[in-house]
């Protein structure tokens, strides 16, 4: 039991990305940047604008932004830093190893797996029903059964299960062609949003923007809370630490960088969506991009945007699927996971056991199970985890102020504070039926490793070979 607060050497971990089971390292600054672009402007921008203007926002929506952004902000400088110190798979999880012991890594995983396989799931449904729009628009019709699931009244949401299946070879054939793919997907919805700003700018009426905060303060940070979801997956760049080909340097520009791209980008799509539609009529709108060009009379570029939409979906599912694998991969590689989860082609270099698994575990949970508010765990685990390492970053400031660190967060601990009391607030504004079942999941978490995490782990074995 004392074992379990123990960390894990930075120089063993460091060690452990040089062996037979390393990755390949094809991966510079600008893919970094292109993968967290990739990862964060989907589902947020094209989904969830609309609701969160109608009912928490408003026009102040570009305030939500700011202040999701600043959360992520804080959060991000202390990613920063720890991906300079430990360029190591894993993200969160590996660094809550080396700062604060083998318990509060197990529960950033155990909240990263939360965070990703709902994700994922959530993310393959809003593709499939993005696909099913575009294809009636060219006048085919898929049967209603391939696009639901069991408990919808369908047989199996089908275009779901084929994207994350077809998403899942692509991971297994290499992080290359992978990374490719993401860059060409990435500049063709950043493409589509730039057309979009560019139809609206002369449909923008101020009058839309009054009242401003319609539902006050109060209003501004619940919509925050809600559109963090916006924001996920700046973290999956650090997932990518042992394919980069200079860490140190190249992970925490790649991880401010996107964060930076994608919320000046928020802000300014936010800006003209409430600038164009008044706030109040996207209520109950789930393309709100696309309806706001509809309104606006400019129906062939709402079917442009639709396209964009499916692209910057893909582009979040492959990312995703990308930090999902490595997470299994640092946590099996250390024993808290089976030690299958870790294998590495010696091929291709990839972890393909864990991306098989991951692949058709999410196939059926987008496949065969509806989503619904579930989603909003993705949130509350992202959230808790970015807490958990803004706290790592004081610790290890503290612990080993010796180490050498490339990217140095400013101002610590003012700055890893701000990260906390940002995000503890957020999951405050969240609502309760969400935080209970993260706790209940938390507990779930615990019992799994008490009964097989603490049980295998690497850590500790080779403790009690030692004495």
């Amino acid at each position: 039991m004392r074992n379990i607060f123990k960390t894990k050497s930075i120089s063993d971990l460091i060690q452990e990305t040089r062996g037979e089971k390393s990755l390949n390292k094809v991966l510079g600054a600008f893919e970094l940047t292109m993968l967290g672009v990739g990862a964060i402007v989907g589902a947020g921008i094209f989904v969830i604008t609309g609701v969160a203007a109608a009912n928490f926002s408003g026009p102040a929506l570009i305030l939500s932004f700011i202040v999701s952004g600043l959360a992520c902000a804080f959060a991000a400088l202390c990613y920063a830093e720890f991906s300079s110190v430990v360029p190591v798979a894993g993200s969160a999880y590996t660094y809550g190893y080396a700062a604060l012991g083998e318990v509060w890594a197990w529960i950033i995983g155990w909240d990263l797996i939360l965070e990703y396989t709902v994700s994922i799931g959530t993310v393959a449904i809003g593709w499939s029903g993005y696909v099913d729009s575009i294809l009636r628009s060219i006048g085919i019709n898929l049967p209603g059964q391939l696009l639901k699931s069991p408990f919808e009244g369908g047989i199996m949401n089908l275009p779901a299960i084929i994207i994350v299946l077809a998403i899942g070879l692509l991971l297994i054939k290499g992080v290359s062609q992978s990374a490719k793919l993401n860059n060409i997907v990435v500049a063709i919805k950043l493409t589509v949003i730039a057309l979009f700003v560019i139809l609206a700018f002369g449909h923008v009426k101020t009058s839309n923007w009054h009242p401003f905060m319609p539902y006050g303060w109060g209003g501004v940070f619940q919509g925050a809370a809600y559109v963090f979801f916006a924001y996920i997956g700046f973290d999956a760049v650090s997932t990518a630490a042992e394919e980069v080909k200079d860490a140190k340097k190249d992970l925490p520009k790649g991880i401010i960088f996107s964060l930076l791209i994608c919320t000046i980008i928020y802000m300014v799509v936010s800006l003209f969506l409430t600038g164009v539609v008044p706030y109040y009529k996207y209520k109950g709108v789930s393309a709100p991009v696309a309806f706001a060009l509809q309104q606006i009379g400019i129906n062939w570029g709402s079917v442009l945007v639709s396209v964009g939409a499916l692209f910057g979906l893909t582009s979040v599912l492959l990312v995703m699927m990308f930090g999902q694998t490595r997470i299994f991969f640092a946590m099996s590689r250390d024993g808290l996971l089976p030690k299958f989860l870790g294998e590495v082609n010696k091929k291709t270099k990839t972890p393909i056991t864990s991306t098989v698994i991951v692949s058709i575990a999410a196939a059926i949970i987008s496949g065969f199970l509806p989503i619904g508010i579930v989603s909003e765990l993705t949130n509350i685990g992202t959230l808790a985890a970015f807490i958990i390492v803004s706290i790592g970053v004081v610790v290890l400031r503290k612990n080993r102020p010796d180490l050498e660190r490339p990217f140095k967060c400013p101002l610590v601990p003012v700055v890893p504070a701000a990260a906390v009391v940002f995000c503890g607030y957020l999951i405050y504004k969240l609502n309760l039926a969400t935080q209970l079942r993260f706790v209940i999941w938390f507990a779930l978490g615990l019992v799994v490793y008490f009964l097989y995490g603490m049980r295998h782990s690497t850590m500790n074995k080779e403790e009690k070979k030692a004495s």
